[in-house]
Formats: structure tokens, C-alpha cells, sequence
């Protein structure tokens, strides 16, 4: 017989005793569960001890976390929390280094426990935590485990950072300015100064300015990626907190440092793969120095401007110097500007005043430094853009201007210029950090390729949304390495490859409309959605690393989650950073797949109603998911961050699978429809040059009489 809904089948165990096994009552007070597993091990004052997970992050059970307690869980009797933060605080008064150390090592090990942190706190830990982080008299071991405490602790924002002291930003600030021999101590500085830049712009503006980016690129040239990592996540957050004009103040220093190539040499293409993190930062910086665009890119051109005007007539004559030379000298004022008219509207602007066409923002000026840019760059291609199409009298003339324009809208709009950042989302280009002024560049090799495309396709003044976007598409999403790797690569995919790769993709895609193929392919779907549905099952056993988001920042604590191969439990614990993938039997928290009632998405996550709705967590909300499941009388969660898109989708499918509900993401369309094309294709082989009806044929009438009969006994001859 099945034990009630509110009992769990638990290990306790005690280090030098028997483990007991025993049948938890959920509804039966925590007190009266320690008095009944002390007395059982002749132990007195059960008021004094806890219970605690034996495995993965150690959490204290209590009243209110208890629900979590599934089947088989593993717990272990242990010294109750605020007992226990007594005992660590008073051991950080000994004079005995090495019993200090001991007590500041187990402080930052139970210091991610809310429980504990609370005790920790109220009994004025952090304030003994600050005072030796701020009198420094270890530099190694002891001071590593402080600040890792202190992090951990602050990390729950039960105290507000805006409570610390400038003289203790001040004296963090010292260790990542220090020369020490241990790394870990700057690592975890820089860490400890990150969340707080990050948490209150007063004491952002107090790091800016303790903390010289000289000293940060030295932490970033060292060939220790943790610290490296560190110091781009901090470098990355005083460039958030800055104004636009501190920005770029900050970025002319760094690259006068030569920051962008050392990033390029030592980090994009350093043997040691890339973390995620550091991943996640370089697509920051990436998207803060494109950032820089975003004032030009919404300012429209002021036609009383003087500056601007210099700027539109150094283009004209860039373009028409000879002919203005010979044609301008000695004719009238009249004359002189007619003939600018004229050689404006050459250049491809809509009509004789440029200013016109550059109203309109985005791309507003942007647009116009980018003419000047390959003007003054690329002298010979740009005279021979503008020549070549300005002597054209037919439709299908590429006007440099409009076409400058236009371009510079779409790198806008694939770029994402303007955007805020993700705090999730890992998609640098490396190419941008190969390159000094990497838009203007791209632009000038882009604007070069449309010429081409729009002779080959021979395109009108109508097909400015067709030309390159979809080559630009494609070539981004190759990322390559280098703007040369870029160039050939994007000059390689003329239009007519890009029409056969339509044409090879629409061959996958469509089928045909006759009404018999409809139905195979109505027949088959059943055997390939269960195809469908086994491989997604076997990605959810093969498990994943899912990352632990908070309200504050992008955190780098990881879990795992798996399904059994039964199919029966989902499996799941935190994991340490860099760690090899955990095994299933090593995970201490399992979800029984009957205990799971719904499956829910996006904004109905509780882990997402709880974060708010603003514009930096929409990607995180396009890849939440939450489990609701039975937890005694109550609903609990399982709240999840997919990685990526395809992870999101392979898991809800599965989950929806094992829920016994349809697999409705856009991935399961996408390869229900391929496998239908290819199992249709190969059933088709045989038909192949045979036209195929839309109905089927006529049956025919019956016979007039059924008085027919044919002998099998008679051999033929």
C-alpha cells in the first residue's frame, strides 16, 4: 500500500552513527520530528541540532522549505543553524590563525544557506566579516574565505550594499590594486566590487574611481581565466554604470591601451575554450561600443548646421572634384549651384537638397559618417560606386546615397544598436574586436557588395529591402573571425547562390499539394512525432547545466538537471563551475514524474512574475520554464533559465512528453516538417516523373452480375 501524499521515505544519518530510516510526516511539527530522531540516538537538547541535506549545497530544512523533501532524500543531523553561527563567530575571535581559518572556511561554505545566512547576520557577522577584511593582517587563506563569505552573505540582499562604508570599498579596492601571490584574493575582490558597482551607483562611482583600468588590464593579461573573467565582469559594469561621455572617455583609454587586440589575441583565441561568462561579457562590450553609435544614429541631419553642410559638400567633391575643377571655374553663383544640384542628385541623393533624405532617424547622421568614412577610406571605390551607377539612364541605376542610407538602417537593425544589453545572452562577433573602427569598416565592405548584387539581380530602386540583407543574414551567422574572413565569405554568396540556397531550402520544405500525399504524410506523422518524442526524452536524461539568475545581476552559480533512464524521476543539484557534468546518482534532489501536475511558460513562471516585466528580462523570460508539482497539501516549483533557445524547446517538449501532453514548440514543427519532407521523398522514389493527381481516379461502376468465378486447380499452359 502507497504511503499517504504528506509522508517521505528519508535517510537521516550522523557521522559515528547508525543512519536511521524513517517515514517524514510533513504535517507533524520539525520540532517534534528532532525530539523523536535525537532520542533515537540518546542525544540530548534537540533544540540544538538541525537537519540538514547530506549532499550538493547542504541546505538547513525548515518549516518553510521542508515541502522540498522528496523520496529517497539523504539528510543529516547537524548543529542548528543559529548554534552553529555562534560558535563560527566566536572562533573569528581567537587569536590561533589556524582555528580562524577553519571557522571563516565553514562560514563561506554555509553562508549560501538563507537560514544560516540570517543567523549569521543578526548576530553582527557581517560587521566581524568587514572588520577583518578591513584590518588585512592575512593576505592568503583567511582573507579569501572572508571575502568569500562576506559575498556570499551580501548576495542575499537581506542588508543593503548601500550600507557599506567607503573606507571598506576603499580597503577592497587595495587587494585588486596589490601584487599578491595568491590569485584568489583579487579574484574574489573584483567579484565582491562587481555586485556592489552593479547594486548602488553612489559606491559605483566611489570603485570608478579607486580602481585604475590600467590595474584591470593587468588582471586581464595574466593567464588566469577566472581572474580574467573577474576583471572583464567588473570592467563591464563600471562601463554600464557610466554616462555616454564617460563611456567613451573610458574606451579611447582602453583603446589606446590596446585592449581590443589583446582581447582578439589572447582571450577569443586563447587554447583554452571560452566560458560562458566570459562569453556573456565580451557580447556586453561589444554592445556598449556599439552603443557609442546610438546619439548619431537618432540625430537627423540640421541643414543650418555649418559643420554638416562642410561635411555633405566634402562628400560632392570627393566625388566630383575633376568635373567641379573644370566645370565651376569662372561661372556664376547661379550656375554654381545649379551644377551642385545636379551633381548632388548624381550622388544618388532624391532630389537636389540632401538634407531631406538624411531626416530621417534612425539612421539620421550615422548614415552620413559612413559615406564620409568610405569617401575618405576607399577614395577609388567610392568614385567608381558613384561614377559607374550616376552615368546610368535606365532603372537600374544603385543611387550611392539612399543605398548608403538604407544599408546603414539594417547593420543598425542586426546589430541591435540602440538595444539595452541581455543579461543572458552570449552572441559576440569576434570580428568587432579584430578591427579598429569595425562598423565603418563593415560598412565599407558592405556597401561594395551591394553595388554588386544590385547589377547582378539587376535591381530597381523598389528592391532596397531585398539587396544583401539576406546575405548579411547568413554571413553573420557564420560569425566569422575577421572582417577579411567576413569579406570573402559574404562575396562568396552572390545572389545567384543565394537563390539556390532558397531553392535547395523550399525543396526541403514544401510538398506537394495532391490530395494522396497529404494523407501519407497524415498516416506517418503519428511514427515520427514518437520519433520525435524518444530523442527528446534521451536529451532530457543526457541532462543540462542550468544557470541561477538573480534580480541583480547575471549570477555564475550553475545546477543540473536530468531525467532518469526509467523515466521516472527528474534528477537535479547545484554544481560547482567548471565542473565535469555530475552523474545522475550524484544529484541529492529528485522530482517523481507522478508528483508533476503542469507544465507553464514564459510570464506564468513564478520565477518571472517575481523579477518584474522590464526590457532586460524579456530574453530571460523567452526562456523560463516551471514545473508545478505536488508538495504535500501545497503547489511547489521547479523554476528553470534555459541556456538557449533550442535547450528551451528540447525541454518543454520533453517535459510536455513525459505529461502526457503535445510537443507544440517551434523546434518539434520545424523537424516534424523536415522528417515528413525526407520519409514522403524516399516513399516517392519509385513515382519519381510521375504526375501525381490531385483526386484520386473514378472507381468504376460494378458489374452487371456477380456470376464469375476463377479456378485456381487449372494449370495454365
Amino acid at each position: 500500500m502507497a504511503p499517504p501524499r504528506n509522508v517521505v521515505k528519508i535517510a537521516i544519518q550522523m557521522p559515528g552513527a547508525i543512519p536511521q530510516l524513517i517515514q517524514l510526516d510533513q504535517a507533524k511539527p520539525l520540532a517534534a520530528v528532532l525530539k523523536e530522531v535525537c532520542s533515537a540516538w540518546n542525544l540530548n537538547d534537540p533544540e540544538h541540532y538541525a537537519l540538514q541535506y547530506a549532499d550538493g549545497h547542504r541546505k538547513y530544512i525548515t518549516e518553510s522549505n521542508r515541502s522540498e523533501i522528496k523520496n529517497g532524500s539523504i539528510l543529516s543531523l547537524s548543529i542548528a543553524p543559529d548554534k552553529e553561527a555562534e560558535r563560527l563567530l566566536n572562533a573569528l575571535q581567537s587569536g590561533n590563525r589556524e582555528v580562524k581559518r577553519e571557522a571563516l572556511s565553514r562560514l563561506a561554505r554555509l553562508a549560501p544557506d538563507l537560514t544560516f545566512a540570517g543567523e549569521v547576520i543578526n548576530r553582527d557577522g557581517l560587521q566581524r566579516l568587514g572588520a577583518i577584511i578591513e584590518d588585512g593582517d592575512d593576505l592568503g587563506e583567511v582573507l579569501a574565505h572572508g571575502l568569500r563569505a562576506f559575498s556570499e552573505l551580501m548576495e542575499h540582499g537581506v542588508v543593503s550594499w548601500e550600507t557599506l562604508s567607503s573606507n571598506f570599498v576603499k580597503k577592497v579596492v587595495s587587494y585588486v590594486n596589490m601584487n599578491l601571490m595568491d590569485a584568489s584574493v583579487p579574484q574574489l575582490a573584483l567579484g565582491l566590487l562587481e555586485s556592489l558597482a552593479l547594486s548602488s551607483p553612489p559606491l559605483g562611482q566611489l570603485v570608478k574611481q579607486e580602481v585604475p583600468l590600467e590595474r584591470l588590464l593587468v588582471h586581464l593579461q595574466v593567464l588566469n581565466q577566472p581572474l580574467q573573467t573577474k576583471a572583464m565582469a567588473l570592467l563591464t559594469a563600471l562601463l554600464q554604470n557610466a554616462s555616454l561621455a564617460e563611456r567613451q572617455t573610458m574606451l579611447d583609454f582602453l583603446g589606446q591601451k590596446n585592449l581590443r587586440q589583446f582581447i582578439y589575441k589572447n582571450i577569443i583565441h586563447s587554447p583554452t575554450p571560452l566560458g560562458d561568462e566570459m562569453a556573456h561579457h565580451l557580447y556586453v562590450l561589444q554592445t556598449l561600443i556599439l552603443g557609442l553609435l546610438e546619439p548619431r544614429m537618432r540625430t537627423p541631419l540640421d541643414p543650418y548646421n555649418q559643420e554638416q553642410r562642410e561635411q555633405l559638400q566634402a562628400l560632392r567633391q570627393a566625388a566630383f572634384e575633376l568635373d567641379g575643377e573644370s566645370q565651376g571655374s569662372g561661372l556664376s553663383a547661379d550656375r554654381r549651384r545649379s551644377l551642385c544640384a545636379r551633381e548632388f542628385r548624381k550622388l544618388g541623393f532624391s532630389n537636389s537638397n540632401p538634407a531631406q533624405d538624411l531626416q530621417r532617424a534612425p539612421p539620421g547622421l550615422l548614415a552620413l559618417d559612413n559615406m564620409l568614412y568610405f569617401s575618405s577610406h576607399a577614395p577609388s571605390a567610392y568614385s567608381r560606386f558613384v561614377l559607374e551607377n550616376s552615368s546610368r539612364e535606365d532603372k537600374h541605376e544603385c543611387p550611392f546615397a539612399r543605398s548608403s542610407i538604407q544599408l546603414t538602417l539594417l547593420l543598425c537593425e542586426l546589430l541591435h544598436i540602440g538595444e539595452p544589453c541581455s543579461e543572458t545572452a552570449q552572441d559576440f562577433s569576434p570580428m568587432f574586436f579584430g578591427q579598429d573602427n569595425s562598423f565603418q569598416e563593415l560598412f565599407c565592405v558592405c556597401i561594395q557588395l551591394l553595388n554588386k548584387t544590385w547589377k547582378e539581380m539587376r535591381a530597381t530602386q523598389e528592391d532596397f529591402d531585398k539587396v544583401v540583407r539576406e546575405q548579411l543574414i547568413r554571413t553573420l551567422a557564420l560569425k566569422p573571425t575577421s572582417l577579411e574572413l567576413f569579406r570573402t565569405k559574404v562575396n562568396t554568396l552572390s545572389y545567384s547562390e543565394v537563390l539556390r540556397l532558397r531553392q535547395t531550402e523550399r525543396m526541403h520544405q514544401e510538398g506537394t499539394m495532391a490530395r494522396p500525399i497529404l494523407e501519407l504524410r497524415e498516416r506517418l506523422k503519428p511514427e515520427l512525432l514518437g520519433l520525435i518524442r524518444q530523442q527528446r526524452l534521451l536529451r532530457l536524461c543526457e541532462g543540462t547545466l542550468f544557470r541561477k539568475i538573480s534580480s541583480r545581476r547575471r549570477q555564475d552559480k550553475v545546477w543540473f538537471c536530468c531525467l532518469s533512464p526509467n523515466h521516472k524521476m527528474l534528477q537535479y543539484g547545484d554544481v560547482e563551475e567548471g565542473m565535469a557534468q555530475p552523474s545522475p546518482e550524484s544529484l541529492p534532489d529528485k522530482l517523481p514524474v507522478a508528483e508533476m501536475r503542469a507544465l507553464l511558460l514564459g510570464k506564468d513562471c513564478p520565477h518571472i512574475r517575481e523579477k518584474g516585466s522590464g526590457k532586460q528580462n524579456k530574453d530571460i523570460c523567452e526562456l523560463a520554464f516551471s514545473v508545478s508539482y505536488d508538495a504535500g497539501e501545497e503547489e511547489a516549483y521547479l523554476n528553470f533559465i534555459a541556456p538557449s533557445k533550442r535547450e528551451f524547446c528540447l525541454w518543454t517538449d520533453g517535459l510536455s512528453a513525459l505529461l502526457g501532453g503535445a510537443m507544440g514548440s517551434e523546434q518539434t514543427r520545424m523537424e516534424l516538417e523536415l522528417l515528413l519532407a525526407m520519409e514522403t521523398k524516399l516513399r516517392l522514389l519509385e513515382l519519381e516523373n510521375v504526375p501525381i493527381p490531385d483526386q484520386p481516379p473514378p472507381v468504376p461502376p460494378p458489374p452487371t452480375n456477380y456470376n464469375f468465378c476463377y479456378d485456381c486447380s487449372i494449370a495454365e499452359p
